[in-house]
């Protein structure tokens, strides 16, 4: 599937199919796909359990439940528990020397062995690990990169996916959760039991209401022929319709005995 497509076809799917399984190939794709993200230093910043829905209890599922993390829960197939690892300055200073050697860190742009030591993990990311506020912050954005792509890996295999809050205390001790890992979300995975356009492309504001040209005040200037060509290769879809969404949720609450 083209990139394009792949981004305007992702939807937060919460009807799964219980009864279809996933293919463990396929969760490794999506593994991969994280596992290739950019980071920074080239550091592990993400970890991720993987566990399919009978090796959890009825009990723990309940557990993990916030109050948007409901019934999805019970029929996505897989669970993708992702966390941050605080510990992820742990082995960067020789992971960046193998950067410099390999000369993906060019010398050109004055990296070195000793540039390593005494600026780049010196000055940079070793204060960082040091400071809760700042690797915190770090963590957070580093581990969404490689959950985006983990997402998009998963609609390019044909599967649905969504991304959800968990209640991570009823998952430190079942996963036998590290205390250095901090919690991030859970990605439900499975075949779409909806359609799975999800009834449609969410609505989005206009990029002028978020992006912006040179300043805070100048909005991106939409260029529309971009526009277009974009619709034609499928990243902005039709919207939702709301009489069909409605119509199919009303299919879905008989199939599997949910109230309206």
């Amino acid at each position: 599937m083209e990139f394009k497509q792949v981004v305007g076809n992702r939807r937060t799917i919460r009807f799964f199919d219980p009864n279809k399984p996933v293919e463990p190939e396929k969760i490794q794709v999506m593994l991969e796909a994280a596992n290739r993200a950019s980071r920074a230093v080239n550091a592990d910043f993400v970890k991720a359990i993987v566990c399919y829905r009978d090796e959890l209890t009825d009990e723990i599922r309940e557990q993990l439940k916030t109050p948007t993390t409901t019934v999805q829960l019970d029929l996505a197939p897989v669970t993708i528990f992702w966390y941050g690892d605080m510990s992820f300055a742990n082995g960067a200073q020789d992971r960046l020397k193998e950067l410099v050697d390999l000369g993906a860190l060019p010398v050109t742009h004055g990296w070195s062995h000793a540039y390593v030591d005494e600026v780049a993990f010196g000055q940079v990311v070793e204060p960082m690990s040091k400071d809760a506020m700042a690797s915190t912050w770090a963590v957070s954005v580093e581990s969404g990169l490689a959950i985006a792509q983990a997402m998009l890996a998963g609609v390019d295999e044909g599967l649905g996916v969504g991304l959800h809050a968990f209640n991570a205390a009823a998952a430190k001790e079942p996963l036998k959760v590290p205390d250095h890992w901090i919690p991030m979300w859970i990605l439900l995975v499975g075949y779409p039991a909806e359609s799975p356009d999800g009834g449609g492309q969410r609505p989005r504001r206009s990029l002028a209401d978020n992006f912006y040209r040179g300043q805070y005040g100048t909005p991106w200037d939409e260029i529309p022929e971009v526009t277009e060509r974009l619709k034609r290769e499928g990243m902005i879809q039709e919207p939702m319709n709301a009489e069909r969404r409605l119509a199919e949720v009303r299919r879905l609450a008989e199939r599997f005995g949910l109230p309206l």
